[in-house]
């Protein structure tokens, strides 16, 4: 039976996105030998609750294939299995395997390209390590995720899609109803939407004639940081490698109808357009492995406050489809150049201190006197964006790639000498924000109204929950202001 592997190298950059699989698998696999029988496969199966079993031959430790109970189950009701038939005759045919060290990103392209639910993983000499999910691999072990991942994957065109993507947002509201903690919901928020991004993608691709050139859809902004909303709209772009610098331009032109068509869908699917233009559709965002780097440098060696203002979410990119290794390059020259650039950090926290929490110097709450939403807070540009900014900032100092919010906050909280309880504080203010935020984009359909919170609507104890949080990020900005000297 052959053994389909596709290797990529170890994954040593940090983030949610760029963990190995190997820290996913979280638990060993059901592992039998080729002889089995299926009757006595079937058993072990239901006794250890598992649904799917790996075929290992026992000399070598090599895998050999993969059973499901569904696949077992059809085998017997409709191909006439005999329950003492051997078990590897069932095997499935062209068994999909990948390094135990391959980052997340790639995996789940390659589950959502080959339409499979489990990827058998295996160490550097071929050995079985494991067997990874996609409910592992997406962190979406609650909420019934695996039927819209089934839903999701089932879609053959952009009506179908359509009504998965409605699907997620319906369940995603239920289970913010039923009190699912926000960090958990954003990033099950965050998976789905990139199986739809994914499976769009797909779609849209199989109708374009596309250059013969490796090519990647980054997602930035919310997406890239794995913390979507219910209000998130669109930001990404596309990364592709010319065979030379001559045909850049060629190669995006050819590029940009696909791209826009992909935009498109996705807002026909309910991820709204980006006001900013801050899609792949554009050529801006179109651009070649050396555009990218050169864009990333001249916002490193000449930090100028209105461009920086319009970059700092492309600073929280990630690769979603596609061929990620310019992708990698790429974050990988820009963890190490970054902490060379002083007046990079100073220009960028400088911008995040511009705007002050809506704290009055009696604690009452300030309003930025919004015509169209009198006595008003934007949640997201004055209370969530203190965060997220701030540990952008000690992330991309530090040389780090977490691009999660609570992932970055924790990840630079020793370096920069903080106590786990301090850091632990931040983290639930700002989650405490989101949940405000969420809350409120549940109760409108006006995507102006979408972030923004009238305190007086609050009750008691919501008032002074969010006083209590905005005055952390008050807190978490002093510190930002003392560490670089502003």
């Amino acid at each position: 039976m052959p053994v389909i592997s596709e290797t990529a190298p170890h994954a040593t950059l940090n983030g949610f996105d760029d963990t190995s699989l190997r820290a996913l698998a979280r638990r060993q696999p059901l592992v039998v030998v080729p002889t089995i029988s299926l009757r006595e496969t079937l058993y072990r199966i239901s006794q250890t609750h598992e649904d799917a079993a790996v075929i290992v031959d026992s000399a070598t430790g090599l895998p050999l294939g993969l059973v499901t109970l569904r696949d077992l189950l059809h085998a017997i009701g409709f191909e006439n299995g005999g329950l003492d038939d051997p078990i590897a005759a069932h095997m499935l045919g062209g068994l999909l395997t990948l390094a135990a060290d391959t980052p997340a990103h790639r995996a789940k392209v390659t589950m959502a390209k080959r339409g499979v639910g489990h990827l058998v993983l295996t160490e550097a000499d071929g050995r079985l390590f494991g067997l990874v999910t996609q409910v592992d691999l997406l962190g979406l072990g609650a909420g019934g995720a695996e039927t819209l991942i089934a839903a999701i994957g089932a879609a053959r065109d952009l009506s179908g899609m359509a009504i998965a993507a409605d699907r997620v947002r319906r369940r995603g509201a239920e289970l913010f109803h039923a009190g699912m903690g926000v960090d958990a919901l954003c990033q099950w928020i965050s998976g789905l939407h990139d199986l739809i991004g994914m499976r769009i993608i797909e779609i849209i691709e199989d109708e374009y004639d596309l250059p013969p050139v490796p090519w990647c859809w980054l997602v930035f902004g919310s997406e890239g940081r794995l913390e979507q909303t219910f209000a998130s709209d669109q930001d990404n772009g596309l990364l592709f490698v010319p065979p030379e610098p001559e045909s850049t331009e060629a190669i995006r032109q050819a590029f940009l109808p696909f791209a826009k068509a992909v935009n498109q869908a996705l807002h026909h699917c309910g991820i709204e357009r980006c006001r900013g233009d801050i899609m792949a559709g554009n050529p801006d965002c179109c651009l070649s492995a050396a555009e990218w780097r050169q864009r990333f440098a001249t916002w490193l060696r000449t930090p100028d406050p209105q461009a920086l203002l319009n970059s700092t979410i492309f600073f929280d990119f990630r690769p979603l489809y596609g061929s990620s290794e310019a992708a990698d390059a790429l974050r990988g020259w820009l963890i190490g150049e970054a902490p060379t650039h002083p007046r990079f950090f100073h220009a960028l926290a400088e911008l995040s201190l511009r705007v002050a929490p809506p704290l009055g110097w009696a604690g009452q709450f300030t309003y930025d006197r919004n015509r169209d939403f009198p006595h008003t807070i934007d949640l997201k540009l004055q209370g969530a964006r203190y965060f997220m900014d701030a540990a952008r900032v000690w992330a991309l100092k530090q040389g780090l790639w977490s691009t999660n919010t609570a992932e970055r906050l924790r990840a630079t909280s020793a370096a920069r000498g903080r106590r786990n309880e301090d850091t632990a504080a931040d983290i639930e203010a700002f989650h405490l924000i989101q949940r405000f935020r969420m809350h409120q984009q549940l109760q409108t359909q006006d995507l102006d109204a979408a972030n923004r919170v009238n305190p007086s609507h609050l009750n008691a104890l919501h008032r002074l929950m969010l006083k209590e949080a905005l005055k952390q990020a008050g807190k978490l900005q002093s510190r930002l202001r003392q560490e670089l000297a502003i």
